[in-house]
């Protein structure tokens, strides 16, 4: 499903595109002007975002070397501990 853009308008939201979600779908409605959104990096210095990159190329090293889980497993896996 794609994200739904609202506005305030009048200190309600307003919807800018009709839905076919149907009638009585609850939405949690979350901000999107702040943070990376409005050009905030929330990393606070240089080595946070160097240590995120370094992070990030490992976990390519072990994408490429084969040694991911895929998700559904761990998912399912998960659902069996109930």
């Amino acid at each position: 499903m794609q994200p739904l853009k609202v506005r305030v308008q009048n200190g309600c939201l307003v919807f800018d595109e009709s839905t076919d979600l149907p009638e009585g779908t609850i939405l949690e409605v979350v901000l999107i002007g702040h943070g990376l959104a409005d050009g905030d990096d929330p990393l606070d210095d240089e080595e946070e975002r160097a240590a995120l990159n370094r992070d990030l190329e490992a976990s390519f090293a072990e994408e490429e070397a084969g040694q991911l889980i895929d998700a559904a497993d761990v998912i399912a896996d998960l659902r069996t501990l109930r």
